[in-house]
């Protein structure tokens, strides 16, 4: 079955590389109406933006980094000049540095939990104004957050915090209609970057599917959650990790 998001308004954040490019292409190929960004102008933005015009007039690719408060408040007001109120809002840019916690800086600390879970408060908050009845939150978590791995201690700390988040955020706003919900990937193969033979032969040994994910099947979870079908669903984290 193919889930139809037709003249849905959808606002996505880091939708130029992996996970995130394929939940853009998929959210455009629903029907969804989508406002994606990137925290560069780079190639990849750009073709992102060629590749979602093939697709429907009605997508835009913008420059904002999400540990800014204001870029966050310029990327809101696109999507309210653009599509006046939003049926979901996917949380998807992220930060990640690996680094031993003895060696682990302030600064690194603060950039990806600054990107990774501060970010989302402020998304959803200031998005709060143009979600309705029925309108959908989806923050990209990790399978990481309830297992841990080292030398990611920050990242992991990160994506735990979505998880609280999540829950607090869906019984407050529940009242509301509206949803929220973490889909959290396991290990997805990197977009044009394959990893080394002897880590993806790890990763396919510890997954009960024998094999790495790829980016439209996290998609496939979000376009659910986005989607009527996911209505009685909130306050919950998806995994999307083949079993591992």
């Amino acid at each position: 079955m193919t889930i139809q998001l037709d003249g849905r308004t959808v606002l996505l954040t880091g939708g130029t590389r992996g996970i995130g490019r394929g939940i853009a292409l998929a959210l455009a190929r629903s029907g969804a109406r989508l406002l994606t960004c990137s925290r560069h102008d780079d190639e990849a933005a750009q073709s992102l933006q060629r590749e979602l015009k093939e697709i429907g007039p009605d997508h835009h690719v913008m420059r904002a980094d999400v540990s800014r408060s204001e870029d966050i408040e310029a990327l809101v007001g696109e999507a309210e000049a653009r599509f006046g109120s939003l049926d979901a809002v996917v949380a998807n840019a992220g930060a990640i540095t690996h680094v031993p916690f003895d060696k682990l800086t302030p600064e690194d600390w603060h950039r990806v939990l600054d990107t990774n879970l501060t970010g989302t408060y402020l998304l959803v908050q200031k998005s709060l104004p143009l979600l309705g009845e029925g309108s959908s939150v989806i923050a990209v978590g990790s399978r990481s957050a309830m297992v841990g791995i080292p030398l990611r201690a920050h990242y992991t700390a990160s994506k735990a915090g979505l998880v609280g988040l999540t829950r607090s955020l869906a019984k407050e706003l529940g009242p509301r209609g509206i949803r929220v919900n973490v889909v959290a990937p396991g290990v997805i193969e990197p977009e044009n970057e394959p990893l080394p033979e002897e880590t993806r032969a790890r990763y396919r040994q510890l997954t009960a599917l024998g094999r790495l994910g790829r980016p439209e099947e996290v998609a496939g979870a979000v376009l659910f959650l986005a989607s009527t079908l996911s209505a009685y669903v909130t306050g919950e984290t998806l995994h999307v990790d083949g079993g591992i």
